[in-house]
């Protein structure tokens, strides 16, 4: 993943069907007309990922939303990256928040996920981001800085991989961080990056997650280190999302 264009990523959650692809063509369609200057990627549930894959062409990236850090076993209901990649993925999301606090998964586990899925020709996006009592408590940078150091493994280095900060309290509220603790909290990522695997990913991108809208895409992507965005429900729709590509 490139610093040279900015990666503007969807994220699809548990939403969509089959009949949900149209959105994909509608996007795809307008951006042939008018090519971004970013890179744009969606993450559908595994059951639309090789659908997806076909509609898409080659104007947008597919990627998962996890996968499982082992390769294979009796692990029921789980994914491996091997199976996303497999099915035409070229990226997954790892360690979002609602995986950690719904599943408890550590920054130890995050960082296996992404040594699978690089292993398996997966560009992880390994996600960090705290709760509003760790924002409130002044804690965030610190919270923040933890995560990132204990959940890229060092495996990483000159890889093709990104990191999304997404302030959990700012997911699907309508709530963001002012723009200057946006740039304070990207900056504290960027030196910890740089801590833990070198200045050789100076030029990796650190998307940012949390409320991001067709009006306040251009202000967030244009904060210094803000390298992209990981988008949730805006974009579900062709035209919400293209208002937050147009951003970039």
């Amino acid at each position: 993943m490139k610093q040279s264009v900015k990666l503007i990523a969807g994220n699809w959650k548990m939403n969509g069907l089959g009949a949900s692809l149209g959105e994909v063509e509608t996007l795809c369609a307008a951006l042939a007309d008018d090519r971004p200057a970013c890179r744009v990627a969606l993450c559908p549930p595994a059951t639309l990922i090789e659908r997806m894959v076909r509609r898409a062409g080659q104007g947008v990236e597919i990627g998962g939303q996890d996968c499982r850090a082992e390769t294979h076993g009796a692990f029921t209901g789980d994914i491996s990256a091997q199976m996303l990649k497999d099915a035409g993925a070229t990226l997954v999301i790892l360690g979002h928040s609602e995986r950690r606090q719904g599943y408890g998964e550590t920054d130890g586990l995050v960082s296996a996920k992404a040594g699978a899925a690089l292993a398996a020709g997966l560009a992880p996006i390994v996600c960090v981001g705290e709760t509003l009592q760790q924002r409130e408590a002044g804690r965030a940078v610190e919270v923040v800085r933890s995560q990132v150091m204990a959940s890229l493994p060092l495996a990483l280095a000159g890889r093709d991989f990104a990191v999304a900060y997404e302030p959990v309290w700012a997911i699907g509220t309508g709530l963001t961080p002012t723009l200057t603790q946006i740039e304070e909290v990207h900056r504290a990522v960027r030196a910890a990056m740089i801590e833990r695997l070198g200045l050789g990913i100076a030029a990796t991108p650190i998307l940012y997650g949390g409320s991001v809208k067709p009006d306040n895409a251009a202000e967030i992507l244009a904060v210094p280190e803000v390298g992209g965005a990981l988008v949730g429900g805006a974009s579900l729709k062709a035209g919400d999302f293209l208002g937050i590509i147009r951003g970039a």
